[in-house]
């Protein structure tokens, strides 16, 4: 019998944790730099970060809100709802909430990076309500990432667009992450009928996949800015080797846990070298 925290610290607890605080949190320190690295002042800067984290909390609600009987089904003890400290009704009206504001916040930005912010968001949703069960499941995270710094580039003065490499990168973690996250998870998956493109490529293709994607992204955000490599951008590509190294072995039960933090990890360091290294995400 599931135990039922009390009072509304416990409440307010779970619901952060509903949200995938780790990669909701990442996610929004990307947006956040790069909107820095982008120049903008710091209330832009601020509604930026606003606007991400209220898409990504609404992402990770609905997802536990539509995920609700299926966690159930497979003990997921890791999840407040199958733990009875939040309920799938509480959830969706969060997640509606939440999405409400991200549409607000983000087109207060502007129409065009507002829209592609909003990209995200909706990726999102359509992989939580069913493109998860599909080979087509790494496509959201494609889209969906490789709009985000475009969203965040545009926002600043004068609407200038992403550099493509910029771009690249992030739909290439956005698909590292998908094949990292879904690891530990595929016998659970398999059990209830979601059948993505991990699950179609097994643990062990899926983590050498995942570790080139990696790979190339690191190379990208290193080689694609004008000029000669710098400091930073070197570094970056040392600290990317521990990360590809452990995405490369997520495909033994040993590692699997550890290469969607290790990826998203390498996400924000990479953001903060190429925010140190002057590199213009414009």
């Amino acid at each position: 019998m599931p135990l039922r925290p009390a009072g509304p610290v416990a409440a307010a607890r779970a619901l952060v944790l509903a949200t995938h605080a780790g990669p909701a949190l990442a996610v929004t320190v990307v947006a956040t730099l790069l909107a820095v690295a982008a120049g903008m002042p710091p209330g832009r800067v601020a509604l930026v970060c606003a606007a991400v984290l209220a898409g990504q909390a609404s992402i990770g609600w609905s997802n536990d809100w539509l995920d609700a009987d299926r966690d159930r089904a497979v003990a997921r003890a890791d999840k407040p709802v199958v733990q009875g400290a939040v309920t799938p009704s509480r959830l969706r009206s969060g997640a509606l909430i939440a999405a409400a504001v991200a549409v607000v916040l983000s087109l207060l930005l502007g129409l065009v990076p507002g829209l592609l912010l909003l990209v995200l968001v909706a990726s999102g949703w359509a992989y939580n309500a069913g493109l998860k069960r599909t080979a087509a499941s790494v496509v959201p995270y494609v889209t969906g990432f490789g709009a985000l710094p475009a969203g965040v580039v545009a926002a600043a003065p004068g609407t200038p667009v992403a550099s493509w490499w910029l771009v690249t990168a992030g739909a290439a973690l956005g698909a590292a992450a998908h094949l990292a996250n879904v690891a530990p998870d595929l016998e659970d998956d398999l059990a209830t009928g979601v059948r993505g493109l991990p699950h179609r490529l097994g643990a062990r293709r899926s983590a050498v996949v995942c570790a080139l994607l990696l790979g190339m992204a690191s190379l990208v955000l290193v080689l694609g800015p004008e000029g000669p490599p710098t400091a930073a951008g070197w570094a970056g590509l040392v600290l990317a080797l521990p990360a590809v190294a452990v995405a490369a072995l997520a495909g033994t039960p040993r590692f699997r846990r550890a290469a969607f933090p290790a990826v998203m990890l390498l996400t924000v360091i990479d953001v903060a070298l190429l925010v140190a290294g002057g590199a213009t995400p414009a």
